[in-house]
């Protein structure tokens, strides 16, 4: 894909791509109802459409009518005769492992290649730990993974890591473990909090208190979900940094997710000198509103806090970290390197290409501001990697490599992204 540079813009976008990680857990959490869920704004994207596809393998009876989803779960959980192909969605098969180990049955997720080399034991550990039977390649670490259903015992974890992955895994295995006792979880900072939410508003009951989570044993169905997803505030913020570093530029993202464990990159813009502003229109399951974002010029950053809260946005913060005066620096963002691809070593690399100083450390990396050049990069098979350097190619003119990994998360990105300038 060859992005070429941008001239000065005023656009307000209506058509941000839905929530990911809400539309995974959507389609997931719909099997713990026995009645129909109803779902409207479900990203159609290539991660999700996986998650769709292995709730039917397991029985649920989807339907797609008028762009609304219905979900309508089977009496039990069906053991699949083939394998579960969760395609490049990490959060898919991580998710699942905790859900498919209490249930009656052998299962076995599998992926693309970029998703069999991602270390899974993070989440196996933990369920194991409390009685789960999972094993895989490379010592249990690597897929396929295979999960054969046990009788779970209760537990109290204390996560090493901040992980909405992990957590998810392990609340469901909570929740299906027909045990008498609550299982408590604990992280060392609050990651995405949208399971909690949507598990909540479906009758589970999961107790918060401060960074402690009690859940008890669900004694029956839950009811089923009636809910609106809204836009991706991970997908939007590539076009808040576009804004942010074009002179005399300013973007309206609509109707987008306003959660704090989602908007943290957005405060990190307005840190650095962004105008940014929130206008919030809804707060059911979730605080829903717009952003505004326009240029001013920008300084740097420390950041080294709240790391979970941006582990996907900070490729995007990069671009901007680029443009700003000083040097930049990210700390405890070691997760990054078990993403889609190892996004420390994949942005820093990249940036050196463009022109900009940048170095690595074990658990994060330095970025000097100064000026990009045209460029061509590797997306490494990274999603966020391909957009995050579309969005820098609109400083100078760039030419990015393997980008049909965009549709993972976001299918129109490149058709947005053509009303900004000229992509071919």
């Amino acid at each position: 894909m060859r992005v070429n540079k941008a001239d000065a813009f005023n656009l307000t976008i209506k058509d941000i791509a839905p929530d990911k990680s809400i539309s995974h857990r959507c389609a997931i959490f719909s099997l713990l109802s026995d009645k129909t869920s109803v779902i409207k704004n479900f990203l159609r994207a290539e991660d999700t459409i996986c998650t769709l596809n292995v709730i039917k393998a397991l029985g649920a009876v989807v339907k797609d009518e008028n762009g609304i989803l219905y979900i309508t779960p089977p009496n039990k959980i069906t053991e699949p005769s083939t394998v579960l192909d969760c395609g490049n969605s990490g959060t898919s098969m991580r998710i699942l492992m905790g859900f498919l180990s209490s249930m009656e049955g052998f299962f076995v997720l599998h992926g693309d290649k970029y998703l069999a080399s991602r270390p899974m034991r993070r989440v196996a550990d933990p369920l194991k730990s409390v009685g789960a039977v999972i094993d895989g390649r490379n010592n249990g670490n690597l897929p396929p993974i295979s999960v054969r259903g046990a009788k779970l015992k209760s537990f109290d974890y204390k996560s090493p890591i901040s992980s909405a992955q992990v957590k998810s895994a392990l609340i469901l295995a909570a929740l299906n473990s027909k045990n008498d006792t609550p299982s408590f979880f604990k992280e060392s900072e609050l990651s995405r909090d949208h399971t909690e939410r949507i598990l909540k508003g479906m009758g589970a009951k999961i107790e918060i208190d401060n960074d402690s989570i009690a859940i008890y044993p669900c004694k029956k169905p839950l009811m089923p979900l009636k809910i609106t997803v809204p836009a991706d505030p991970s997908s939007a913020f590539f076009f808040a940094v576009a804004a942010a570093l074009t002179p005399n530029s300013s973007v309206v993202l609509k109707n987008t997710l306003l959660n704090k464990t989602r908007i943290e990159a957005y405060n990190i813009l307005a840190k650095m000198g962004a105008v940014v502003k929130f206008i919030q229109t809804d707060d059911k399951f979730e605080s829903v509103g717009d952003i505004v974002i326009s240029y001013a010029p920008l300084k740097a950053v420390h950041v080294k806090e709240n790391i979970s809260w941006l582990i996907d946005e900070l490729p995007a913060l990069s671009i901007a970290f680029a443009c700003a005066e000083g040097v930049s620096r990210v700390e405890n963002a070691k997760e990054l390197r078990v993403k889609e691809s190892d996004r420390i070593k994949t942005v820093v690399q990249n940036l050196k290409l463009c022109g900009i100083k940048a170095s690595e450390t074990e658990d994060g990396y330095s970025v000097v501001g100064g000026r990009f050049k045209p460029f061509k990069v590797d997306s490494f098979g990274d999603h966020r990697i391909a957009m995050s350097f579309a969005i820098a190619a609109l400083n100078c003119g760039g030419e990015i490599t393997d980008t049909e990994c965009i549709n993972t998360s976001f299918p129109n990105f490149i058709n947005i992204l053509s009303r900004f300038t000229k992509v071919e």
